[in-house]
């Protein structure tokens, strides 16, 4: 089984006609994604690749019954953009867009939980169920299908935990890259409730990273809620106080967000911690003996 996104999927790609949009438009159809739609103002009528052009995500859904959005739209526009899917009934959205404004992602999320939407980003690599579908720049070739469930705010290392997840023969239900800004989607609690709740996941790998609480958050969700086994990394050990890490949240603040403290919420919930990236595997190993 999966979350969020499998074969019945029926994405609409916002912005298709651009560089990045149409590039990785054709490498989600050649791992199988159902495109069923493109959106770009001023467009309609193009057929790129087989695939119909709309001047509005409405009129997408309409015509094709587009469950899911992906958006490869400039940051100045992409929060419009995400209205614009929610407005038109879109269940799911994956904002790959990156540099949006605080301001605008405020402005954004109580619209999205008025009318249902959920959204993954921005500033994210997407999500692929494999074998099934995969929206967003993840590199399809490292996945395989099988029963570990992954989770992480940090997109490059998604693509190294998950090939050595897929070397040493675990396979995984979803994988969701849910970026690392400070306003963003779902995030580690809702995805972990999911993987939970999905027959076929056995344990979830979670990767976090220096800056805000969520970490500490899912911990707690863990020790409370989880009766499945997770292994947890967390990216910026060696970050010092007040020095941003590569994404927009990824920095330590007035003491909080450390990964000290983070690492210890996770030991605190029983979920081990790898000092590097390729102690997963043999930590997932130990923990599914059990």
């Amino acid at each position: 089984m999966s979350i969020l996104v499998n074969k019945d999927t029926k994405l609409v790609v916002q912005g298709i006609t651009g560089r990045d949009g149409k590039f990785h438009t054709g490498k989600m159809r050649e791992y199988g994604t159902n495109v069923v739609a493109g959106v770009s103002p001023g467009k309609e009528g193009l057929v790129i690749d087989g695939i119909p052009v709309f001047n509005s995500a409405a009129a997408a859904v309409k015509a094709t019954g587009a469950n899911t959005s992906i958006i490869f739209v400039p940051a100045a526009f992409a929060a419009d953009a995400i209205l614009e899917a929610s407005e038109a009934g879109i269940e799911l959205v994956i904002a790959i867009s990156e540099g949006l404004p605080i301001q605008d992602m405020i402005r954004v999320t109580p619209f999205l939980k008025q009318n249902g939407t959920m959204l993954i980003g921005p500033n994210c690599p997407g999500i692929i169920t494999p074998d099934e579908a995969l929206i967003g720049i993840l590199p399809g070739n490292i996945f395989k299908k099988g029963n570990i469930g992954f989770i992480s705010r940090s997109g490059t290392l998604t693509y190294e935990v998950v090939n050595l997840l897929t070397e040493n023969d675990y396979g995984q239900t979803t994988c969701v890259g849910i970026g690392g800004d400070p306003i963003a989607g779902l995030y580690f609690i809702d995805l972990l409730e999911r993987f939970e709740n999905d027959p076929e996941t056995i344990a979830v790998v979670v990767i976090g990273e220096i800056g805000g609480d969520a970490e500490e958050q899912a911990a707690q969700f863990i020790a409370e809620k989880m009766t499945k086994p997770v292994v947890a990394f967390i990216a910026g050990q060696t970050a010092p106080p007040g020095k941003r890490m590569g994404h927009a949240g990824a920095i330590i603040s007035s003491g909080s967000g450390t990964a000290a403290e983070k690492i210890a919420a996770f030991n605190k919930a029983g979920v081990p911690v790898a000092k590097e990236p390729n102690e997963i595997p043999v930590l997932l190993r130990e923990l599914l003996k059990k």
